[in-house]
């Protein structure tokens, strides 16, 4: 498979690496500085690869979307902090008949943690003496909070339990990606947590969607090729 990336920081790196041990080729490179192209110029240096993960910037994924759809590639999207642009980008994709398939975070562990999440929130919301409550932790150099994660989180205790919900965000030195999922009762407590060790899990998840999302089409998150894969 002939992938082009789309910002080239430390995730993009990895994800090279990763994706030619895989015996895959990166075929383009889109590095941050020579990221001042139109359009149609962005199309043209994609043509031909087989999918296009970005890992680059939120102000910057519409228009890799429209090149990506000019060019007839589908699109990984690992960039963060474009959610308010979600449904006018779903939208574009359904309309130009485009491949999408976007993640809060593409790490497998953290979307078997949100499975986990899901069950447990279902289980306290027969029990209206705990509330609920997220917790998140990153390094001072990360730009969002709360996290594409942690709202992720948020959103899948939610849809389960209807009393109040709140995330906490902190940022500071070089603290590994930390999230927790608390449920809180006037007797105990349960914490649920998981902890980043490295971006490898997040590289690996990218490729694994340029892997599923070759040849399909339509928008997608990352849980449906997980829901795909824990199926088989």
């Amino acid at each position: 498979m002939k992938i082009a990336l789309i910002g080239y920081g430390a995730m993009g790196k990895l994800i090279k690496t990763l994706a030619e041990e895989k015996k895959h080729k990166t075929a383009v490179i889109i590095s941050e500085p020579d990221a001042k192209f139109t359009t149609d110029e962005l199309a043209k240096k994609l043509t031909g690869v087989d999918a296009a993960i970005d890992f680059s910037a939120a102000e910057a994924v519409k228009q890799n979307v429209e090149a990506c759809l000019i060019a007839n590639v589908p699109l990984v999207e690992g960039t963060t902090g474009w959610n308010s642009e979600r449904e006018a980008i779903k939208n574009l994709i359904e309309e130009k008949n485009g491949a999408f398939v976007f993640g809060a975070n593409f790490s497998i562990g953290v979307n078997l943690f949100y499975k986990i999440a899901d069950y447990a929130s279902e289980l306290f919301a027969k029990f209206e003496g705990y509330e609920a409550f997220v917790e998140e932790q990153h390094h001072s150099r990360k730009k969002d909070a709360p996290s594409g994660t942690a709202l992720k989180l948020k959103e899948i205790v939610a849809a389960q339990i209807e009393r109040p919900l709140t995330i906490s965000s902190t940022r500071a030195g070089h603290i590994p990606g930390t999230h927790r999922v608390g449920f809180d009762g006037a007797a105990d407590q349960i914490l649920l947590e998981h902890l980043t060790r490295s971006r490898e899990g997040f590289a690996s998840g990218a490729i694994t969607a340029a892997e599923w999302i070759r040849g399909k089409k339509g928008f997608y998150e990352f849980s449906d090729v997980m829901d795909e894969i824990l199926k088989r």
